[in-house]
């Protein structure tokens, strides 16, 4: 890492937000000695993957984490984050497959598919029962290279415009697989297939199939994400020396004339 800030010339940063983001930029500052406080509106850290504690109809209390998230093992910079406080990642479970079961009785696993790419591609294909060699032999060759060749920002340029249902039926790719192979992507992000970009479905091709070599299969938290995962981060933020502020949000944020910012927040 880069040097640590001298005692003297450690600058005083404000974090705003205290989801994933926040507390790696918090937590990356507070090593190199800044002054840091973070501000995150709710009272929970997490962002999009916090847990709130509930009270039970029996009156027993429990925490509900919101929403499923995967750790997929190709999120090195997530990982080397929660490694500040679970160096073995202990506190995360790995699954043995994540089958894709369609009402009419078809499954896809992903479990058996090769981690090499090309391989692993190409190992879900022969494995799927959706997805024959019949299926693959009825592709349109051009029409599916932008499948093999993935830049950003030049995917953007030129699919940001087409949805992906339009572009996999350009391809000619099959109906079963294409509702499970990709609309159960497409649906975990709340997006329906007909609006999502197809950009953005070349990108999660490229980086889930293509662009790692660490398989299809993920890692979920042993706890609810709060005591998993950010309660011992916020803990270790704090040993630290940073300042975190839940239930605080920013209201506003002016330059002071001096080259840095004032911040006011609903608290004064």
């Amino acid at each position: 890492g880069r040097d640590r800030f001298g005692s003297g010339d450690a600058p005083r940063v404000a974090v705003a937000g205290g989801g994933v983001a926040g507390l790696a930029a918090a937590t990356l500052l507070a090593e190199r000695g800044a002054r840091v406080t973070l501000y995150e509106r709710e009272q929970s850290l997490g962002g999009r993957l916090a847990g709130r504690r509930v009270r039970l109809a029996d009156g027993s209390a429990a925490t509900m984490s919101r929403g499923f998230h995967a750790f997929f093992r190709q999120y090195y910079n997530l990982r080397g984050l929660l490694r500040r406080t679970d160096p073995g990642l202990d506190r995360l479970r790995p699954l043995p497959d994540y089958p894709l079961r369609h009402s009419g009785g078809l499954t896809d696993s992903f479990a058996h598919v090769p981690r090499t790419p090309p391989f692993s591609a190409l190992g879900f294909v022969a494995l799927s029962p959706t997805f024959g060699w019949r299926d693959l032999t009825a592709l349109d060759a051009r029409a599916a290279l932008p499948l093999l060749d993935v830049r950003v920002p030049e995917v953007y340029e030129r699919f940001d415009g087409m949805s992906a249902t339009a572009f996999l039926e350009g391809v000619r790719f099959p109906a079963a697989a294409h509702h499970l192979a990709f609309e159960v992507f497409s649906r975990s992000f709340f997006a329906d297939p007909r609006e999502l970009s197809a950009a953005e479905l070349l990108l999660m091709f490229h980086i889930y199939f293509l662009g790692s070599a660490e398989g299809l299969l993920f890692d979920v938290p042993t706890e609810p994400f709060p005591q998993a995962l950010w309660e011992p981060l916020g803990d270790y933020l704090r040993r630290l020396g940073a300042d975190l502020r839940p239930g605080t949000s920013l209201c506003a944020v002016r330059p002071d004339g001096g080259g840095g910012v004032e911040v006011r927040t609903d608290r004064g």
